[in-house]
């Protein structure tokens, strides 16, 4: 047998990180088993429905390189992979479910079921549909239907049968079908509802497993009933838990932005957004694009191996040991009976491990690559390609070393890339260490002189020059070096201050000193 695996999207926008964890695990299962991964989109609710939101989910899955074997742009031989494009498909499945007298249409107004649903409640006993167009004649349905009489078509289940299922994630599952009520398949009009097209399709696309998220349990018994009355071959199904949001076992949701931005584990991936996204013409505040969509980890700068092993470990483990994976190592080492049962909490630290550890593996030139692209879109460089920009940007980046967990934090080194003009200055610190001080801006304009005065402008003469000045002036390391900081890079903290001025150069850190004391005396006499 031939493993064969779908996702099947609803283009409605950004790809749901929870949704991509499933794509991965069916991806995964198939890739396993040197099998096939088919992406079928699902886009049969034309209310919610945006066909240009196509376009961000199979960019998703190019960036993650998760490819599909059959499905949009590259088609196969089970073609079309649109469910709206299936139509033919569905009439005749639901006409031969008709025919054999395994569904009905049923004329009951939704007033009448609802008033059953509720009687049924008070008096404390299940639902189970009431049956009565089933009493009507052959002549009778056909003028109800002339008449242009609502109806929906319903699945007649089968309520002396039991429907039970090995599920891979989930054990052995049961359903009773005497506390089935007969599921609506078809509209008036023939268009297919939800479980009835999965069927359909899953069938016409020889899907062996369906691997989906839990929420589509309660949908498995109608699935089961329908495949069977069609006379398919049903797939082997497994059930993965859901993501929740961040500390809690509630189900993440991209309706819940507001709510997941208070979450104080989730507020170091919305700063990293906050810090960003700004810089490069997105807004940070913005519902749609969030750390809930796999689209934000590559607008802040995760690798997608960063992403794609933070996925795997939402609800699968290899030994409880092993945390860092490539793509080639899930493939080999995957498995249905290491996914857990319940619910896979996202954790933002988490995810930044895993993106810090897969960008210390990568190659100097890659994050030159990776870095640059940022750079443009903010401006701060003009040509990607001109040898010395990329040159400088290299030193950068050397110089950021594990500061630079994504490729968006080559922001927290703007300094050497703003003109002297534009630098920011954190002035609760700059009013701290410079202006209030009494010494402190007497101290730098000495300090000016000195480093005028050399020769060898790199990192080692100039250690031994500060700490040389320190020791002379009779005051300490911790009065000098944070405030030659603000001066030259206008922040508190960073990269190693030494190299930092070899890198900026004499007559840049030079006008910058200047800059810094006259700011500090103007606001002293003010």
């Amino acid at each position: 047998m031939t493993v064969r695996t779908r996702f099947a999207p609803s283009p409605t926008g950004y790809m749901h990180i929870g949704g991509m964890r499933t794509a991965l695990f069916c991806w995964l299962w198939a890739r396993h088993n040197r099998g096939q991964f088919i992406l079928r989109i699902d886009d049969t609710d034309q209310q919610r429905n945006i066909d240009a939101a196509l376009v961000p989910i199979l960019d998703a899955f190019r960036w993650l390189g998760l490819d599909w074997d059959e499905g949009p742009e590259v088609g196969g031989p089970h073609a079309p992979y649109f469910q709206s494009q299936r139509r033919d498909l569905y009439d005749a499945a639901l006409n031969k479910l008709l025919d054999s007298g395994k569904a009905y249409r049923d004329f009951e107004v939704p007033e009448d079921t609802q008033a059953q649903r509720e009687a049924a409640e008070k008096e404390k006993r299940v639902y189970v549909s009431s049956r009565a167009s089933l009493a009507l004649t052959k002549d009778e349905t056909e003028k109800l239907i002339a008449d242009g009489k609502p109806f929906v078509v319903r699945l007649l289940v089968p309520r002396a049968d039991k429907v039970a299922i090995n599920d891979h994630v989930r054990g052995q599952v049961e359903w009773d079908c005497s506390l089935m009520p007969d599921p609506v398949v078809a509209r008036s009009d023939g268009s297919p509802l939800y479980n009835f097209a999965t069927v359909v399709d899953d069938a016409a696309l020889e899907i062996t497993h369906v691997i989906r998220a839990e929420e589509h349990l309660p949908n498995t018994p109608i699935q089961v009933l329908l495949h069977r009355a069609l006379g398919n071959k049903t797939p082997e199904w497994a059930h993965i838990p859901y993501v929740a949001s961040p500390g809690s076992k509630e189900k993440m949701s991209k309706r819940k932005i507001d709510k997941y931005r208070t979450n104080p584990q989730f507020q170091k991936m919305f700063e990293l957004g906050d810090q960003v996204l700004s810089r490069i013409g997105i807004d940070p505040k913005s519902d749609a694009l969030s750390p809930v969509m796999v689209a934000y980890y590559r607008e802040v700068g995760f690798l997608p191996a960063g992403v794609l092993n933070s996925l795997v470990r939402l609800g699968w483990s290899l030994d409880d040991a092993t945390e860092f994976f490539t793509l080639d190592d899930m493939k080999r080492k995957f498995s249905l009976e290491r996914v857990i049962k319940s619910a896979a909490g996202l954790d933002p630290d988490k995810m930044l491990s895993f993106q810090a550890h897969w960008m210390s593996q990568l190659p100097a030139d890659q994050k030159l690559d990776g870095c640059l692209p940022f750079l443009k879109k903010a401006g701060l460089i003009d040509d990607e390609n001109d040898p010395a920009t990329r040159a400088r940007v290299a030193s950068v980046i050397e110089l950021a070393a594990d500061r630079l967990r994504v490729f968006g934090d080559i922001f927290q080194l703007d300094e050497f890339f703003v003109a002297d003009a534009d630098l920011k200055i954190d002035d609760k610190n700059f009013q701290k260490r410079v202006v209030k001080p009494e010494t402190a801006v007497d101290l730098l304009r000495d300090l000016r002189k000195r480093l005028a005065e050399v020769v060898d402008f790199a990192s080692a003469p100039l250690h031994d020059l500060l700490q040389s000045f320190a020791a002379e002036k009779q005051v300490k390391v911790g009065d000098v070096f944070p405030a030659v900081r603000l001066c030259v890079t206008g922040k508190a903290q960073g990269a190693d201050l030494f190299r930092s001025l070899e890198l900026l150069g004499q007559e840049c850190v030079l006008r910058r000193m200047d800059r810094a004391i006259g700011l500090a005396e103007s606001q002293r006499a003010s």
